[in-house]
Parts: structure tokens; sequence; C-alpha cells
């Protein structure tokens, strides 16, 4: 007369002793004194974020930041990482205006900060043609995916920044297709 269920799980419930043995060693003492437990909880920290900074620097993606979590940003990464891109001039281009200033020639001041301009215009028109590429792939690859804005931002902030200190690091060189 024992009729099988035909919903649930299928299989009894494990016994407590049972279910907490595997669950791994056992279970810290509780701390003495605010003191110890701050102290742990640093000690916590600290490993959560050594764990999240190896991850992203290693590409693996379920230990990398939230930010960089997922195939969109993975997407993202590759579409900015395949150009090369003029955002990168945009740092060492700041320098020249400040350096110009150093030196009594208002031509050379001139020229510097001229100079200074155009790499600011080429790096925004880069940006906005980037923008656009990241925002039509995603939109065919990722039809589900109805926000760009955050992803083209994030390719924006990538194209800005120097290959060698991106992080997560590069996974397709210049010029490969995506």
């Amino acid at each position: 007369m024992s009729e099988s269920p035909t919903t649930g799980k299928g299989r009894p419930t494990p016994k407590r002793k049972d279910a907490q043995r595997r669950h791994g060693g056992p279970v810290a003492p509780p701390p003495a004194t605010r003191k110890e437990a701050a102290k742990r909880v640093r000690a916590q920290g600290k490993q959560k974020r050594q764990s999240v900074k190896d991850g992203t620097r290693t590409g693996d993606s379920s230990r990398m930041m939230a930010r960089d979590q997922g195939s969109v940003r993975r997407l993202v990464r590759d579409l900015v990482d395949s150009r090369r891109h003029v955002g990168v001039l945009l740092l060492p281009a700041t320098v020249l205006p400040v350096l110009a200033n150093l030196t009594p020639s208002l031509e050379v001041r001139a020229f510097a900060t001229a100079l200074w301009l155009a790499a600011v215009l080429a790096a925004v028109f880069d940006m906005i043609i980037t923008g656009a590429i990241v925002s039509r792939r995603v939109k065919a690859d990722f039809p589900s995916e109805t926000r760009t804005r955050g992803h083209v931002g994030y390719a924006m902030v990538r194209t800005a920044q120097f290959r060698r200190f991106r992080l997560p690091p590069p996974q397709v060189s210049p010029g490969d297709t995506v």
C-alpha cells in the first residue's frame, strides 16, 4: 500500500549529523573579544579581495569582480581589445601642455595645446565609434540584453586604458576578428 510520491526530491531528508559532516571541518569557535572578531572579519575580507584579484588577473570569470563577469562583458572586452585606440594617448598628451608652460615661447604653448585638443577630439571620436560597434554587436549577439549603456561605458573606459594595464587582461590581439 506504500505509494511513491510523484512530486518531491525522490530521496529521504538526510539526518542533521550527516548533513553537517558534509560541510567540511569543524566550526571555528566564536571570537572571545570584539578585537578578535574584527581581526577575523578583516582577514576574511582580505582573503576574498585576494581571490577576486587573482581571478581578475588570470581571467577566471567565476572569481572576477561583478562588473567584469558575464558573456556580454567578455564580448565587450574582446571587441575593445581587438582594435587599437587613440584613447591611450590621452594621458601622454596631457603632459604636453604642462611641459609647454615651462617654456617662455607662446608658439610652443599654442602648438602643445592644439596637439592636446586634437588628441582629445580624436579620442572622443574613437570612443563614439567604439560605442556604436559595441552597442550594435551586443544587440545582435544578445537580443535579450535590453540595456547597452552600461556596456558602452565599460568599453569606453577600457579604450582609454593602456593595453598592458587592462584588467582582466586582453584575450585577443589587435587585428583579430571577434
